[in-house]
């Protein structure tokens, strides 16, 4: 289960991103959460997917 509030979604799916995931892609499909949903909620707090650094900025 990913966090709701997008702060909290930010803090987890980076760590993930750095310690598991290559791409977010790759984090979406392992986990099975909807791509679209995570970028739109982080959108909400005006952090975007940079996948040069693989992480939302």
């Amino acid at each position: 289960m990913i966090p709701s509030d997008p702060a909290m979604l930010l803090s987890y799916v980076n760590l993930k991103l750095r310690d598991f995931y290559g791409s977010l892609d790759a984090l979406c499909d392992d986990l099975d959460i909807d791509e679209e949903e995570i970028v739109g909620k982080l959108a909400s707090i005006d952090y975007h997917y940079d996948k040069e650094k693989n992480r939302f900025v």
